[in-house]
């Protein structure tokens, strides 16, 4: 047999199939590192990779929180990259999670048997809404009273300091 034409006829790559519930939980635990991007899109992907910066950058900052305490101007700015970033993967999460099987079988699944989901991804979504919720509440509260709080400073500094 001519092994040319063994090739030929097989696919260049195997399709896998991507569950929707795995892919709900990964977004739900490991959303804010990239984890749902690398599950459907590979490590290779790009996007995947440019959530790793601002979690770490949040993560840094509520270590230097914790450690050199609230005082900590450069901790103020960067937590809140973390409760974005924790309440982007939880909103990615919740769309996954509700997308329609048939939909998710087209977009992810395409050429593969459809499978029904069940209820894992919906919990999922639920559970994420919850944190997502909390998250997201808690770095707007932050923020906000950080904001306040340096205007506040601003405004009790002599006229002679904020000028030079």
């Amino acid at each position: 047999m001519n092994p040319s034409a063994a090739s030929a006829s097989a696919p260049a790559s195997v399709a896998r199939y991507r569950s929707k519930t795995l892919a709900t939980w990964i977004a739900v635990g490991f959303g804010a590192l990239g984890g749902l991007r690398f599950y459907l899109h590979g490590w290779r992907d790009a996007i995947g990779w440019l959530h790793l910066p601002p979690t770490l950058l949040g993560l840094w900052g509520a270590w230097r929180m914790r450690t050199l305490g609230q005082d900590d101007a450069l901790a103020a700015l960067l937590i809140p990259l973390l409760g974005l970033m924790l309440s982007a993967a939880m909103l990615s999460a919740i769309v996954a999670g509700l997308t329609p099987d048939a939909r998710w079988d087209e977009r992810h699944n395409r050429g593969l048997a459809p499978r029904s989901t069940r209820w894992g991804p919906v919990l999922g979504a639920i559970v994420a809404l919850m944190v997502g919720g909390i998250v997201l509440m808690g770095t707007i509260a932050f923020a906000g009273q950080r904001f306040f709080e340096w205007q506040q400073q601003r405004a009790a500094l002599p006229a002679a300091a904020r000028t030079g």
